[in-house]
């Protein structure tokens, strides 16, 4: 199993960009979180199989690529999964 880190820059905050994400992880066997951050970022932990996570990114930036400027990503694997389902989390303080 594989951890999906990115970091969105852009016009990401109050424009619907998390709940569209949350939406299009409907779709896909991943669990996780995206959530907003202090410093206008908005951040998303994703887990699943790795091809499972590099098709939700394609998708997310389908959908939401009018709003992203720039994204940092780090992958990583994880022993046991954090999530059991995916959903908009708590703003992050930086």
């Amino acid at each position: 199993m594989q951890r999906l880190s990115v970091r969105f820059e852009g016009r990401v905050q109050g424009v619907g960009f998390r709940a569209t994400v949350a939406d299009v992880a409907r779709s896909f066997e991943v669990t996780g979180r995206v959530s907003n951050v202090s410093d206008g970022t908005v951040d998303l932990q994703a887990e699943g199989e790795a091809a499972e996570l590099v098709s939700f990114q394609q998708a997310i930036r389908q959908r939401l690529d009018r709003q992203i400027v720039g994204c940092h990503e780090r992958w990583s694997e994880v022993a046991h999964a954090q999530w059991s389902d995916f959903r908009v989390g708590s703003d992050l303080l930086q």
